[in-house]
This record gives structure tokens, sequence and C-alpha cells, in this order.
């Protein structure tokens, strides 16, 4: 980072991030589920081979290597990226944490010689 240039990390925007992503998550994954009781249903378009074979395709697409593949796949990006955000959350905290405590230790550490040396 260059000098001059400061970082301004807002805990509780990411906090607000953190849980709609949760959120979204979650309207994800009952999107897969409806997805795949889709795909387990046979359309019914009559028994012609023409039809069959277009409601084993429609059912196809529906599948897990369809449409509930794809939202499933999503909804695990989703997770994957709110785990990721929160961790990065804790991370700074720690961090904030560590380096107020090494703060306070330097300045207790600048006042304690200070101190006995006047009372000398």
């Amino acid at each position: 980072m260059s000098e001059g240039r400061k970082l301004r990390v807002e805990v509780d925007l990411l906090d607000q991030r953190i849980t709609t992503l949760a959120q979204l998550g979650d309207l994800t994954s009952e999107l897969v589920a409806t997805a795949s009781r889709l795909a387990e249903r046979l359309p019914m378009l009559g028994t012609a081979p023409p039809a069959v074979h277009l409601a084993m395709r429609l059912r196809e697409a529906a599948g897990s290597t369809g449409l509930a593949g794809e939202v499933e796949a999503t909804e695990r990006e989703l997770r994957e990226f709110e785990q990721m955000l929160a961790g990065a959350k804790r991370k700074y905290l720690e961090h904030e944490e560590q380096s107020r405590e090494d703060l306070r230790e330097k300045r207790e550490s600048a006042e304690s010689p200070g101190r006995s040396g006047r009372s000398s």
C-alpha cells in the first residue's frame, strides 16, 4: 500500500453481504430442489416415439447434467464465496485485534522506562 492511502474495512457492510449471500444460497438451494423434482417428472406428451423422445430430452435437460446441475453448481459457488468472505472478515478482525494489542504493548513499554527514569 502506498503512503498516504488508508484502507478502511466496513465490517458491518461485510456482515450484510455475508447475510445476503447466505439468503441467496438458501434460495438457490430451493431452486435446486425444484429443478430436481422437475427432472424426475416425465412430461405427459403422449406415447408416440417422437413425443417420448422429446419427453426424455426435456427430462435430461432438467436433470443433474442440465438445469438442476447448473443451479447446484451455482449454489456451491455461492456457498464457497460466502465462506471465503466470512473467513476474510474473521482474519481481518483477528489482525485488527493483534495490531491493537501490539500498539498497546508498545505504548506501555515506551511509558514504563520513562516512569522509572522520572522517579529515580
